[in-house]
């Protein structure tokens, strides 16, 4: 074997050496190359199950939050609503009793009397024989006693009264005269909230004013029964005409609504 011949041989074995030692480096590249994404991906899957398993734990512990105070909050009402339909149906204990000023009644007010003669109030009287211990017609003889005046609008405006009657308007100005609780038969009772006249101002006016609408406490009224005369402890026996208005604002069919959810 001649030198120049050896020398060639070992130079291109020395070639094939080096070109598989690239390849090995390559392939172990690639390898960890995919370990690695595989180990990230892991991680991420992990991660997203992690997060979604949070989310579901803190999605249900705030529903069972928000199911346990709406709970909490329709109980209170539904015991506000039993205490309030207590007081309206007139049973309340002495030191729930609150004193009233006039702007609980103020505003521009109509009587229900009308709607009545016009029968409109006829499905009122209607529902309450549904239940009641009377016929519909029953019911409307003891609302009409109940019902009649000839005081068809009254406006309350801070301390005044201005009454319109049978065309004709009367005013004055009232203050405060306690209030006083009512006995009655049914074992119930009522509160009558009373004014008395400090100023005549227009035509004629009652010496006393007493309101009565179920309400024993500060609170805006939405309809009272009224009562009037120049003795005041006269007006405390008067048990059966009982005139009754709602606001101005209202139609009879509104107010024959408003009738019906009591």
């Amino acid at each position: 074997m001649s030198k120049k011949w050896m020398t060639s041989f070992i130079f291109m074995t020395a070639l094939t050496l080096a070109a598989c030692g690239e390849e090995n480096t390559a392939t172990n590249e690639e390898e960890n190359g995919s370990a690695s994404e595989e180990v990230e991906e892991q991680e991420h899957n992990h991660e997203e199950e992690h997060d979604h398993d949070h989310d579901e734990e803190h999605d249900h512990d705030h529903d069972h939050d928000h199911d346990e105070e709406h709970n909490h909050g329709h109980d209170h009402d539904h015991e506000v609503d039993e205490e309030a339909q207590k007081i309206y149906d007139g049973y309340f204990e002495d030191d729930q009793i609150q004193d009233r000023e006039l702007s609980d009644w103020e505003g521009d007010w109509q009587s229900v009397y009308p709607y009545l003669e016009d029968g409109t109030l006829d499905e009122v009287f209607a529902h309450k024989a549904e239940e009641g211990d009377m016929t519909a017609e029953e019911y409307k003889e003891y609302y009409t006693v109940g019902y009649e005046t000839d005081v068809n609008r009254i406006v309350i405006e801070e301390d005044t009264f201005t009454f319109f009657e049978n065309g004709e308007e009367s005013s004055g100005s009232y203050t405060y005269d306690g209030y006083e609780v009512l006995e009655y038969e049914k074992g119930n009772r009522g509160v009558r909230y009373i004014f008395k006249l400090d100023e005549e101002q227009k035509g004629t006016m009652p010496a006393y004013i007493q309101f009565s609408d179920h309400g024993i406490a500060p609170n805006d009224a939405d309809h009272y029964h009224l009562y009037w005369g120049d003795d005041r402890e006269s007006l405390l026996d008067e048990v059966t005409n009982w005139p009754t208005y709602y606001n101005s604002d209202l139609s009879g069919e509104e107010i024959a609504e408003e009738m019906m959810m009591h």
